[in-house]
């Protein structure tokens, strides 16, 4: 099993200075390693397709909207599933949240125990250009809090790669923002990216709790 883990926004709590309203992990999870190895090979090959560069990254704030539809219409066929954490950070008032170690070690932990029932020997891999913050609190998580006395063997290795050069940790990139993007209301395009992989949802949990608008 190999879980491709990536987030969108940031966790600074200045709302009205820039900062982004939400802040969202998405674990992209393929029990087998020829799915993604297939879903892998696509994008390279959809990178061709659109005559774009060999290193050229698929990132969802970044890219146009058609391209993010074109995109995840492209590899929503592929045999992966997904879950995610989006965190209000206007309905966040605890005090810690305003610690950036503090706010990713709570963001981490949710996610991973609503994954956790699923997760067997998995190899799980984040993006090295992250916070370094996030990337330590993701890894120490990881190391003591999943692999119970009672469920050992769910977690068998962590790794740090670059996005840049990871087709499927662009894959989570662009879960991430998607599901982002379908909890700001008013925007024309809130629900378009998420519409299309939705079967792909396992659970994506928004805390606090606050309904997604229907499709």
């Amino acid at each position: 099993m190999l879980v491709f883990v990536d987030e969108s926004g940031d966790p600074g709590m200045r709302l009205g200075t820039g900062a982004t309203a939400y802040f969202t992990i998405a674990l992209v999870v393929f029990e087998d390693h020829d799915d993604a190895t297939a879903c892998d090979q696509r994008i390279g090959l959809l990178r061709r397709e659109l005559s774009l560069p060999s290193d050229f990254e698929f990132h969802f704030h970044d890219n146009h909207p058609n391209l993010r539809k074109t995109f995840l219409s492209t590899v929503a066929p592929y045999d992966f599933f997904y879950f995610g954490i989006v965190l209000d950070k206007s309905l966040l008032t605890g005090p810690g949240f305003q610690f950036k170690e503090s706010f990713y070690k709570y963001a981490s932990r949710l996610v991973f125990e609503n994954a956790k029932p699923y997760l067997r020997n998995a190899t799980v891999i984040f993006d090295e250009s992250g916070s370094a913050t996030f990337k330590m609190q993701l890894a120490r998580y990881l190391r003591r809090q999943v692999n119970s006395s009672e469920r050992p063997g769910l977690i068998e290795k962590v790794k740090v790669q670059s996005s840049s050069k990871n087709n499927l940790l662009q894959l989570a990139d662009m879960i991430a923002g998607s599901l982002g993007r379908a909890c700001l209301e008013g925007k024309t395009d809130q629900l378009d990216y998420w519409k299309i992989v939705r079967h792909r949802e396992i659970y994506v949990q928004r805390w606090p709790k606050k309904e997604r608008p229907e499709a």
